[in-house]
């Protein structure tokens, strides 16, 4: 059945992918018309559950909006800036001017499960405006006309101590945002957060929730000043805290000193304790739903509907057995409430074995911070080294960003910042590169958030904070480049050739990933995503409207189309990174055919306004090629042929 989201340029839609899995495990739940039917989930819990009232829950005003608004699809786009860019054939890297929720939908198809590593420094809650709010839409004229920043375009929330929603606002905020940078985490992928006093303690509940108790590794204090301060109560509030999660167990990689037991029942291996339970619902899991009864002394436990055990009622005899799930009267050192999972220390010496190469490969990190790190000064003092002024309120020290992409032993990392602030990320990324010849990639985002005007920034000509993170990253790879360039010239020195260095120098940028891409969220290439549902017609007399519509708005701009623009929204909708490439294909001969890769998928496109019938023929014989060219280039006939030929190869757009 035909919806009006089948003929929107749309991002992922999570909602979409949770209903259909859903739909797939227990199709009995649903109406003939492929509806829900909430009756049938009721059927399915026990009536006891039902009643329940009360529970241990994390709830703020807000919670579930902001939780619909994460896995909504987005209909925007990202252009490339290539005036903006530095070294775009060599690099990978890239910085996103945008609002941060719309571009992480946007890259939540290219990006998911490609991650390793996300380090954000987010606005703290200080009872100040801050310009993030769930309430992005692409109808909001001054975002997308103003002076390419961002005043009206996102809604901005008054976060004043008055205001009833002062902790709502910002947990909102950040609820949002981490859903979905969860789904770009890979397996072993490990997140770090700095935050200060006031957050702190809600961030760590708001991170179980995302990530799951179990996946807690450490909060690592940083200290962040020498000088003390007047500040109410009479304490000086030196230290800033940067929480740590995995997105699955193993601490991704990081060694955080782990606390084993020795039991005698156990005498040859020592032993941790892990959370049992799973983040998952008795809807999702509904096997691991099950009352859990000890054997020794038949106590029973009960599971919480949204967070079953994470084993299911038929494992569980085994992995007793194995001595994997202690209870909590089984050890009477043991201070715990309720099932825990037993880990083995052979199990992660095995597991680092497997992984690293060696049992001792991963270094033990403790969670106090090494002096190298530096503190907020340090961060100062750079900003006044790259522009000769301090025009950055607060930027974290590169050096303490580095010291965590150096701990999770991974020299080939993706590592994603969705707060880019001043762009610390990047330049540690490319400073920790140069040291140890790593071959790690950053993605930044910053908002086009609008600087004071009575700032040293603006005077200094910055009008927006992105094009702070743009240019001071611009200057990193200068002084980069420049020394280089002088280690180099001082070992050509004894050659004959006078071009050593230079040509040294390409390949290292090549080499080592020095530069960056820039793009831009901008509105959808498709004046489709300005149609607007008639309220009091059916969804089938909309849809007949919204194609009138197409035909009518984007038949006027057949010439107009940016094709490049147009190449990478439809490029990236269709899951391809923004690191793709595209080659001619001479082939064929009426129409211009590009095959565009990304290292890991491809495919064949046209932006033609025309598909030829030779270009049609091509596939008859060619049926193992993915092909996606414009709706409106096809008559009906050509699209049934292809749809007949490559069936879901093929994609009109």
């Amino acid at each position: 059945m035909e919806s009006i989201n089948d003929f929107m340029p749309n991002s992922n839609d999570w909602n979409n992918e949770r209903l259909q899995t859903l739909k797939q495990l227990y199709p009995d739940w649903f109406t003939s018309e492929g509806n829900l039917n909430i009756d049938e989930i009721k059927k399915a819990v026990n009536p006891d559950l039902i009643n329940e009232t009360e529970r241990y829950e994390f709830r703020w005003f807000g919670k579930s909006q902001a939780k619909r608004n994460a896995f909504t699809p987005s209909n925007a786009t990202l252009v490339f800036d290539e005036s903006r860019s530095v070294n775009p054939n060599q690099s990978e890297n890239i910085i996103i001017e945008g609002e941060n929720l719309e571009v992480l939908k946007l890259l939540s198809s290219s990006y998911r499960e490609k991650v390793k590593c996300i380090y954000i420094d987010p606005p703290y809650n200080t009872g100040k405006d801050f310009v993030y709010s769930d309430n992005f839409t692409q109808d909001k004229k001054r975002y997308w006309e103003d002076a390419e920043y961002i005043e009206d375009g996102v809604k901005i929330d008054t976060n004043s101590e008055t205001d009833g929603r002062y902790h709502s606002n910002w947990l909102n905020m950040m609820y949002s945002r981490l859903l979905i940078a969860r789904q770009l985490l890979k397996e072993d992928g490990v997140i770090f957060i700095s935050i200060d006093d006031n957050e702190v303690h809600h961030l760590r509940k708001l991170c179980d929730e995302v990530f799951g108790e179990e996946n807690f590794i450490a909060v690592f204090p940083w200290k962040k000043r020498t000088a003390k301060s007047d500040v109410p109560f009479g304490v000086s509030q030196d230290y800033e805290w940067i929480i740590s999660y995995a997105k699955t167990g193993f601490n991704a990689g990081l060694n955080i000193e782990r606390k084993y037991y020795q039991s005698e029942d156990y005498p040859n291996d020592r032993w941790r304790l892990s959370d049992l339970t799973t983040q998952r619902s008795s809807l999702e899991r509904p096997n691991s739903a099950f009352q859990m009864i000890n054997p020794k002394n038949n106590t029973a436990y009960d599971y919480n509907p949204q967070r079953v055990w994470g084993v299911s009622k038929d494992t569980f005899e085994d992995y007793y057995t194995k001595g994997k799930i202690v209870f909590p009267d089984t050890y009477n050192f043991l201070n715990i409430n309720a099932p825990a999972f037993r880990v083995f220390e052979s199990e992660d010496k095995e597991k680092a074995l497997k992984k690293y190469g060696s049992e001792e490969a991963i270094k033990a990190v403790s969670t106090f911070l090494p002096k190298e790190v530096g503190m907020s000064e340090d961060g100062n003092k750079e900003m006044i080294e790259i522009f000769g002024s301090k025009i950055f309120s607060f930027p974290k020290p590169a050096s303490l960003v580095k010291y965590f992409y150096s701990i999770i032993n991974d020299k080939n990392a993706l590592i994603l910042d969705f707060f880019g602030g001043s762009g610390t990320t990047a330049q540690a990324v490319m400073e920790l590169n140069k040291e140890d010849n790593g071959k790690r990639k950053f993605i930044l985002v910053q908002i086009p958030e609008a600087t004071d005007e009575k700032s040293e920034a603006f005077k200094a000509g910055y009008k927006k904070i992105s094009d702070i993170t743009i240019e001071r990253n611009k200057r990193v790879v200068e002084k980069i480049e420049n020394e280089i360039a002088e280690t180099e010239k001082k070992k050509s020195k004894e050659l004959p050739f006078d071009n050593v260095a230079e040509s040294s120098s390409e390949n290292y940028k090549s080499k080592n990933n020095l530069g960056f891409k820039v793009f831009k969220l901008q509105k959808s290439n498709f004046p489709r995503v300005d149609f607007a549902p008639d309220p009091e017609k059916t969804e089938a007399e909309n849809i007949k409207l919204l194609k009138a519509y197409i035909a009518n708005k984007e038949a006027q701009l057949v010439n107009a189309f940016n094709k490049p623009e147009l190449l990478t929204e439809i490029l990236l909708k269709n899951g391809f990174n923004l690191n793709f490439k595209v080659d001619l294909q001479t082939q064929f001969g009426s129409n211009e055919v590009q095959l565009a890769s990304d290292g890991e998928k491809e495919t064949l496109i046209c932006l033609d306004v025309i598909i030829n019938a030779d270009t049609v023929d091509y596939f008859k014989t060619n049926i193992d090629k993915k092909f996606i060219c414009l709706e409106r280039a096809l008559d009906t006939t050509k699209k049934y042929n292809l749809k007949h030929y490559l069936g879901d190869k093929f994609n009109a757009f």
